[in-house]
């Protein structure tokens, strides 16, 4: 019979085992765990032993991690996250703190919908810490996962989220092509994607909804994506590039809200619209909210019917 790895499993072997991920060596894991060598690799011995599975090969140049392997890892990795919120939590609400509530969203959701979510809990709450990432979906999901976030407002970037994760619709999320005022483009009548398909793009990362759904325009256009592009993560750096070039950018029209009203920015009129599926609530399945978690939720869904009028 399998030994029961539960009640035999320490948080100091979550530790090495992520150390061991993360540094590669025994020597290296056992300096940052502040162990000797000789502690960390009986220890992995343990480990492996409890888990009756080996979770590292042992090569010349270090330690490679096996499947089975990786599983542990990134499950070690979601407890240790865990853990430490937990921790960070009793910490605040010992002092007599009011706890914290730490949320991953999405850009385009951040400057309308979740900014007056985020101004209702606070005056409900107003010694709560809230501490606000924002992301793209598939950065925001895997912090969730790996219990970093509380919640997430934002969208499934694979299916394996479906598996993983509650998601409940709260809003729609308008997208735009930009260029810079001045644009050679700007001021002309609307354009298909064919007269964009030649053009320098800043472009979100492929895991990315709003990517994909690019990608998936230029397809059914019977196009071959933009050539000329740049790749970035960062909604800043891309606004950024726009305005300093001739670089054009798919982006939400929230976030860009601000630069078309000062006159940086100009909207390309492109027909079809790109469209995304509606963003919404998204949180671990079989797993209680806190209640500010809740309460955040409650303020999200009236804000969205306010969103939405």
């Amino acid at each position: 019979m399998d030994k029961d790895i539960t009640s035999n499993l320490k948080v100091r072997h979550l530790s090495l085992i992520v150390a061991l991920a993360d540094h590669g060596t025994t020597h290296r894991a056992a300096g940052v765990l502040n162990m000797t060598q000789s502690t960390a690799s009986k220890m992995l011995r343990d480990v492996e032993e409890l888990f009756q599975a080996t979770l590292f090969e042992r090569e010349p140049r270090g330690m490679k991690p096996t499947p089975l392997g990786q599983f542990v890892i990134d499950n070690a990795r979601g407890q240790l996250s865990r853990l430490l919120h937990f921790s960070d939590e009793f910490h605040a609400r010992r002092t007599g703190g009011y706890g914290t509530l730490t949320i991953g969203v999405i850009s385009g959701a951040a400057p309308g919908l979740v900014a007056h979510a985020l101004a209702e809990i606070k005056r409900m709450r107003p010694l709560l810490m809230v501490v606000v990432h924002g992301e793209t979906s598939d950065t925001i999901l895997d912090m969730l996962e790996n219990g970093r976030l509380d919640l997430a407002v934002g969208r499934f970037s694979t299916d394996r989220h479906r598996h993983l994760f509650d998601f409940e619709p709260i809003a729609e999320e308008e997208l735009v092509i930009v260029a810079r005022a001045g644009h050679p483009l700007a001021g002309q009548r609307p354009a298909g994607l064919a007269e964009l398909a030649d053009c320098p793009w800043v472009l979100q990362p492929r895991a990315t909804p709003s990517r994909r759904a690019l990608d998936a325009a230029f397809g059914e256009a019977g196009l071959r994506a933009p050539v000329d592009k740049i790749e970035c993560s960062s909604i800043l750096a891309m606004m950024t590039l726009v305005e300093v070039s001739d670089a054009i950018a798919l982006l939400p029209a929230s976030v860009v809200d601000v630069h078309l009203r000062a006159g940086v920015f100009t909207v390309l009129p492109v027909r079809p619209k790109i469209t995304l599926d509606r963003f919404g609530l998204i949180t671990r399945k079989r797993e209680a909210l806190s209640d500010a978690a809740v309460e955040f939720s409650g303020c999200l869904r009236r804000n969205a019917a306010l969103y939405l009028r």
